[in-house]
């Protein structure tokens, strides 16, 4: 009988023990653990970790275009353990109750289970940053360029306080990215700010905000954006020119390769709405940038059955979007 009771004990114990480590555990996970509706969760909540793929809709557009649902849905396959998020400026109390109702593409998006939409709140992001006495004293109806400039900060102000990566919306991603603490190369002496990746609360990122405010200029284009982290940078290290298509390291920051992230230049922007035979395999890159900002103009898109270049890309990295698309067509014709 005491045997018995010892065995019973002993099971006793190692149930606990283990309901006890799984409780315990529940505030680090976000796909293995028990489900918690989407609606319950904060930013903070989600990205508490800093291992979140972050990107940014600064104007009150609810409607993005399919690159932009493209970018989202390739983070989130390639990235299926980790979080991302989509902060939206029109999204709001009201908004957010009714995505599922009035606005069926955000809902296909959120339905995905590491995808997370929040509203943008620029105020709160800024608190506790040198970004804030800038946001609260700029008029922002005399920047002509306010909506690169807004995203510039934020994008600043996010990864320092969550740490994770920041891409921009046209950027696809193919295949994971294995360094954290990283800059994208554009040239040798030049750094982009479409894609980077910190810890939470790295210094690289505080001299940057510092930067921001001290040398600001909306008047420049792309002052608080990539001339703003090319020079922190050159302040911090010393560029020299790649070889091949190995990457830099600066103290703990690695400087990637162009071919990470741009094997088509910025001037060749218009390959990606071209026929290529054969189909590149981009071989050593982690995702592909667009270049939407060179598109403005000519607002060239993703045409079906065109078998473009980008159209084989949606048709491998985001297949969702690129089928919602098609029944799109197809529909209407």
């Amino acid at each position: 009988m005491l045997k018995e009771i010892q065995v019973c004990l002993c099971i006793f114990f190692v149930f606990s023990f283990g309901v006890f480590y799984e409780l315990s555990q529940e505030h680090s996970c976000l796909f293995s653990c028990k489900p918690v509706s989407k609606q319950l969760l904060t930013p903070k909540d989600v990205m508490i970790q800093g291992r979140s793929i972050i990107f940014l809709e600064t104007t009150e557009n609810l409607q993005p275009r399919p690159l932009v649902f493209c970018s989202v849905e390739s983070a989130a396959r390639i990235y299926s353990e980790r979080p991302v998020i989509f902060f939206m400026k029109g999204l709001d109390n009201h908004t957010m109750g009714s995505v599922s109702s009035s606005w069926s593409s955000l809902s296909f998006l959120s339905a995905m289970k590491n995808v997370f939409l929040f509203p943008l709140h620029m105020e709160t992001l800024f608190q506790d940053t040198p970004l804030l006495s800038w946001y609260l004293q700029v008029n922002a109806t005399l920047e002509k360029d306010w909506i690169y400039i807004i995203s510039d900060a934020i994008r600043l102000a996010m990864v320092w306080k969550y740490g994770g990566i920041y891409m921009d919306t046209d950027v696809i991603s193919i295949r994971p990215i294995p360094v954290s603490n990283f800059l994208a190369a554009q040239s040798s002496q030049f750094s982009s700010n479409g894609i980077f990746s910190f810890q939470q609360h790295h210094s690289f990122l505080w001299d940057c905000m510092e930067d921001f405010v001290r040398n600001y200029d909306g008047a420049i284009w792309g002052n608080q954006g990539p001339f703003l982290i090319t020079r922190v940078l050159k302040r911090l290290c010393d560029l020299i020119d790649f070889k091949d298509t190995e990457d830099q390291k600066c103290h703990n920051i690695s400087f990637l390769n162009p071919q990470r992230f741009y094997p088509i230049h910025y001037k060749n922007w218009t390959a990606y709405y071209e026929v290529w035979d054969p189909i590149p395999q981009f071989n050593t890159s982690y995702a592909l940038h667009l270049w939407n900002f060179m598109n403005e103009k000519d607002k060239k898109n993703v045409t079906i059955g065109s078998n473009t270049l980008v159209e084989n890309l949606f048709r491998m990295y985001c297949p969702t979007t690129y089928k919602r698309l098609s029944q799109t067509v197809e529909g209407s014709e």
